[in-house]
């Protein structure tokens, strides 16, 4: 019985869908009680919908405002439209209605433009003996504060980062680059939750297949609804089984502005803080906003750094292993009599004591993620003391174990990009296995292949591995080092820019 209830219900809810769908279709009555019905047929089961009854004093017309609670600007939509229809006389231009203080004010004629429009938080007036509706741009929807990025500190870098509005988005790196060259196209995809995305780029300086290629990739996509970026990141990259990332995604404006003059492309997905960047080469994931803030010198230090923490956290623990399991003749006399010492209470095999206490540490590091700030904290730092003393203690490790993943673990955190530093991560994990069957011989047939790997990957149809593999001397003195500004004075070719030339003469000469 509650099987044929729940059926009938179900041809009802489908049939009265159908008939929504139907109604799409068609245009706007001039009779406003019909529109009022038809509305509340097309968005049923909406309590958040707001119908307010007025009279137009300029006609003496019926009319009637709808709009989203929660979506809109009471007070944009109470001064600045609702008063003046109600209370002045004053026409517009067309001299139908008043002159409201709303931006752009546009007319709708279908009720499937009608739909879109309120579900992006317009206002949207139905007056009786017309057959169209005015619409108002008074969007309110609830934002947050410019805050810091919480994943991209910077010591001496602007501390703005993105919001959840793209309009926003798009003025925060306006402010970085007054200049007209700087175009925005946008896309909208989703079937269900409808998401703007904006493609922005400099017009003189980006390569049009570049740009033709990122457009017909996000015309491409066919889903229900893009809630944030790394979704549509995953949906247009060139390799989906590749552990790097294919696009960069910052909270930086900054950093987006500065992509921008090089000649790349920045995608803003409304409704998410992080935009993305491309094309992507695998040396721009190691690159910092603060690199270019700081003495060349120091800033080559610390990228030289990074690029030695990206091969201790990938080959460290495999090394341990390759060298403890089989090439231990390779170990001085004194210190493999000292770890021989501190394993020899330890009755797991190496590969599984790496196992243990590296996918301990990734537990550990993801529980602090998730936890609120203060206790997440406390629970690295505590809960490792902890963890790794009692488990050297009980046997279960050796001491040279902990200061292995311990390197590892600091290691991975120089990395500045988050997604680069989790893939790093996870290519641990096959090394560490293919050390275990092969020992240093197997880390080499490892290392080959990540190599390969990075040569052949390509994001929007660009070599991953610029400027090393195919080599290009004049990206080399923004890759593992940075040289002095003024002597970068060409655009890298990774971006593939059709305007190369981006500063003039600035060597200082000194006062000699």
């Amino acid at each position: 019985m509650a099987f044929l209830h729940n059926w009938i219900r179900g041809k009802k809810s489908f049939a009265a869908q159908a008939q929504a769908n139907h109604k799409l279709n068609t245009p706007i009555s001039s009779v406003l009680s019909q529109n009022i019905v038809d509305l509340h047929e097309l968005f049923s089961q909406t309590p958040d919908l707001v119908v307010r009854h007025f009279v137009i004093k300029q006609t003496g017309n019926q009319a009637a405002i709808a709009y989203l609670d929660g979506l809109t600007d009471k007070n944009a939509l109470n001064n600045n439209v609702l008063r003046p229809l109600q209370f002045e006389s004053d026409a517009d231009a067309s001299g139908n209605l008043p002159r409201v203080n709303v931006g752009n004010v546009r007319t709708l004629s279908l009720w499937s433009d009608l739909e879109m429009a309120m579900l992006q938080g317009v206002s949207i007036l139905f007056e009786d003996g017309r057959s169209e509706a005015v619409i108002f741009n008074t969007q309110g929807w609830p934002q947050r504060a410019i805050e810091d990025p919480q994943l991209e500190a910077s010591l001496k870098g602007a501390h703005q980062g993105f919001v959840e509005t793209g309009s926003q988005n798009i003025a925060l790196i306006r402010r970085y680059i007054p200049n007209r060259e700087l175009k925005i196209k946008e896309l909208t995809i989703g079937r269900r939750g409808n998401a703007l995305v904006s493609i922005l780029y400099m017009a003189d300086i980006v390569h049009p297949e570049v740009l033709k290629e990122i457009d017909d990739r996000i015309r491409q996509v066919d889903i229900d609804a893009i809630i944030n970026t790394g979704e549509l990141a995953e949906l247009i990259e060139d390799n989906p089984y590749s552990p790097f990332p294919q696009f960069i995604a910052t909270e930086r404006p900054d950093s987006a502005a500065a992509q921008l003059l090089q000649g790349r492309i920045v995608i803003i997905v409304d409704r998410s803080p992080s935009v993305l960047i491309g094309p992507a080469t695998f040396t721009s994931f190691f690159q910092s906003v603060d690199d270019y803030s700081t003495r060349w010198m120091v800033a080559s230090f610390i990228r030289l750094m990074r690029f030695g923490g990206f091969a201790l956290a990938v080959f460290l623990p495999a090394l341990y292993i390759a060298v403890i399991s089989f090439n231990y003749e390779v170990i001085p006399l004194q210190l493999l009599l000292s770890i021989g010492e501190s394993r020899a209470r330890v009755p797991f095999p190496p590969l599984v004591e790496a196992l243990l206490m590296e996918i301990t540490l990734e537990m550990m590091r993801e529980s602090g993620i998730r936890l609120p700030a203060p206790i997440g904290q406390t629970v690295g730092i505590v809960g490792g003391i902890v963890i790794g003393q009692a488990a050297v203690s009980a046997g279960i490790v050796s001491n040279i174990m902990v200061i292995v993943v311990a390197s590892t673990a600091i290691a991975s955190f120089i990395i500045p990009n988050y997604d680069m530093a989790s893939g790093i991560r996870l290519l641990r994990f096959p090394m560490m296995i293919i050390a275990s069957m092969f020992g240093i011989v197997g880390i080499v047939i490892g290392m080959m292949t990540l190599i390969g790997h990075l040569i052949s990957l390509e994001s929007l149809g660009t070599p991953y591995g610029n400027p090393i593999a195919p080599m290009r001397f004049a990206d080399m003195k923004d890759t593992f080092l940075r040289l002095p500004l003024w002597s970068m004075k060409t655009r890298p070719k990774s971006s593939r820019a059709v305007q190369s030339r981006r500063m003039g003469d600035n060597h200082p000469k000194g006062d000699g």
